[in-house]
Order: structure tokens, then sequence, then C-alpha cells
């Protein structure tokens, strides 16, 4: 896939059509508005085990519809806070998980990311490919130079994928969470526009 063009560089109606479809287009993925049949999957997939511990401080249930409430307010683009895209196969529309940039801050003009995927969707490169959507996407568009994440040590697969999308280990807090009876680190990761903008 041809590099996107940056607003700034648009000259004609061409590039700039190009631009914004190219925006959200991946190479296994698209992202999407939130969509209302979404969120009984998001609900589901929040409460699954396998997803909270990787998640969540705490392997913690929620009450049914709080999951829905707080995807609706990410997904509602309105305000420059937050954004959120639901994520579907780009060959079969299938809806497979949902990414956010929260936490926007337009003075340090940094955002934190955050990704849940269906649990039968890893393992495919859809989070990878999510991942890079949603970085190109606070980049070019929203004007960030900075995306941070945070995950636990022990999800080395997360790790890995967000490795593989430009993200570096920044630092560690040091025993932060408590999963199995074990303290675990809570894992920074950045990446910084100009490291992307490198990558080509």
């Amino acid at each position: 896939m041809a590099p996107v063009t940056p607003f700034n560089q648009l000259s004609n109606v061409e590039q700039a059509e190009e631009y914004a479809d190219n925006l959200f287009t991946g190479r296994h993925v698209r992202l999407r508005p939130l969509q209302q049949e979404d969120l009984p999957y998001l609900e589901q997939w929040w409460f699954d085990p396998s997803i909270v511990v990787l998640q969540n401080h705490t392997v913690l249930p929620r009450p049914e519809g709080g999951v829905s409430e707080q995807f609706a307010l990410w997904s509602a683009n309105k305000d420059t806070d937050a954004v959120g895209f639901s994520i579907e196969l780009l060959e079969t529309e299938e809806f497979v998980g949902h990414v956010t940039l929260f936490g926007r801050n337009s003075i340090n003009q940094s955002a934190t990311l955050a990704i849940v995927l269906g649990p039968e969707f890893h393992g495919h490169g859809y989070g990878s490919d999510a991942v890079r959507l949603g970085i190109k996407y606070g980049f070019l568009q929203l004007g960030l130079n900075r995306i941070e994440l945070q995950t636990w040590a022990f999800n080395t697969r997360g790790i890995a994928s967000y490795t593989k999308a430009g993200f570096v280990e920044e630092g560690r807090r040091r025993e932060a969470v408590f999963f199995n009876g074990r303290r675990h680190d809570e894992v920074i990761m950045a990446i910084l526009k100009e490291e992307w903008a490198g990558r080509g």
C-alpha cells in the first residue's frame, strides 16, 4: 500500500479522496463507526476472563450495559478527547474488535491507544493491522506527536504485536498489578510521529 499523503501535501481532489480512503483501510481490516449491533459482542468479550485479564487491573465483571456505555462514549467522536472505531475484516465485513485513542491532550499532542479483539480473531494479524491504522489516524488526522499504551508484562502476544507496529518500551511500573497470587509489571510503550514516519 502506498504511503498516505498528509493533508498539507494534498494538491488535488484525487489525492484527498485517496488520503481519506486509505486512512481507514489496512491490509486485512477496515475501521468504521461503531454500530448498535457491535455492542453485544463487546459486552461478551469484555466479560471473557481471557480478555479481562489483559485489559483491566482486576478480573471483576461489570454491570450489564456498562461496557456498552463506555464503548459508545469512546466512539461518539464528537469531541477531541477520544475517538473510537469498530474493526471489521476487509473481505467479509465481519466485526472483529474495537480500537480507541483516548485521553487526548491537545497541548502535548498525545493520546493513549487501546484495542480489544474477539478471542477467536487473535493470531491472524488483525490486531497489528488495526493498531497501525489507529496510529496513522492519530498522527495524520488528529495531529498527535506521541501515542502511548499500557499493558501487563505477561501479555507477550500483545507486546510483540505493538512492537511490530513500531511501539517501543519506555519503562515499567514495577509490580503494579496483582493476578494469580503474584504481582506483575505494567509495561509502558509509545511511538512518536517522527519514528512512525521513518518506518516508511
